[in-house]
């Protein structure tokens, strides 16, 4: 119990930190195109024109601010969850409300640690299953936020699950071996990739982004290629059910994009710790 509260605890505070993550990454990658285009069509600022972009910004610098008044966060108005409810949900300087999703993020990677704890351990096992927990909350708000599944998230957990597949046998760590996994980042991948292709050839459109295929790679190095096909199947079918259910309960526009990167996320997580059981249920059930 001690080793659950304990990730619970970390979990929250992870989870304080995953709201920058959520917020800032986007801006971060959003200057460096707006350089690299400015690089590329020679349209440099010159030294008495600053942009915005001059300024340092990124996940550690400069430190948390109110949005609207620009006030400083201090450090006892930064602790998970509790300074949101102490604070009633507003700014301390100036009374703007703050968004309940912050609290709510905190709370829910506290959570999902314990029980990443609660089921692994607190070796080295439950550290790469928060390891994994962790990168899947943060490309699930960002997809939901942007439709956009950054690179340098998605490719740190793809590396991560080859690394410790290579170094799971002699840690006794709940993956697959290095053979499966990096079958399971190739075949995750390509699938994805030829089903883009069939779709953008048949309708003239793209169903997905790039970004989906690279978070199924990073799902299949870390589950193996034996447990794509139940990743696929769950995305698939919570996807679709979601998306029908917004049509036709809230009317919304069949033409607008769903991100599908939560639905991946999901069933990752689904898998990591369900994954056998469902496909013996499955097989049980079927006969087989």
């Amino acid at each position: 119990m001690l080793g659950i509260a304990g990730g619970i605890v970390l979990g929250l505070l992870v989870g304080s930190f995953l709201n920058v993550v959520i917020y800032r990454l986007p801006l971060m990658m959003e200057r460096d195109w707006r350089q690299q285009c400015r690089e590329l069509l020679d349209d440099a600022p010159s030294a008495d024109q600053p942009t915005n972009e001059d300024t340092a910004f990124n996940l550690f610098t400069p430190r948390s601010r109110c949005p609207a008044c620009e006030t400083q966060i201090k450090a006892w108005q930064n602790i998970p969850v509790i300074s949101w409810l102490l604070l009633r949900g507003h700014c301390a300087a100036c009374k703007t409300p703050i968004s309940g999703r912050y609290p709510l993020i905190e709370l829910l990677t506290g959570l999902l640690s314990g029980a990443m704890i609660w089921q692994f351990g607190t070796g080295l096992a439950g550290l790469t299953a928060l390891l994994f927990i962790w990168c899947l909350i943060a490309l699930t708000v960002i997809d939901l936020d942007h439709q956009l599944l950054p690179d340098s998230l998605t490719y740190l957990l793809l590396w991560s699950g080859l690394l410790f597949s290579a170094i799971g046998p002699a840690y006794d760590l709940p993956l697959p071996d290095l053979r499966s996994s990096v079958l399971g980042a190739a075949a995750g991948y390509l699938s994805l990739w030829s089903i883009y292709w069939l779709f953008k050839l048949a309708t003239g459109k793209e169903g997905m982004g790039y970004g989906d295929f690279k978070l199924l790679a990073a799902l299949g190095a870390w589950l193996g290629y034996q447990q794509l096909p139940v990743v696929i199947l769950l995305s698939a079918a919570v996807g679709a059910i979601t998306g029908l259910a917004m049509i036709a309960v809230l009317g919304r526009d069949r033409q607008i994009p769903i991100p599908f990167g939560p639905y991946l996320a999901g069933a990752g997580l689904i898998t990591l710790l369900w994954g056998e059981q469902l496909v013996t249920t499955y097989l049980d059930f079927a006969g087989l």
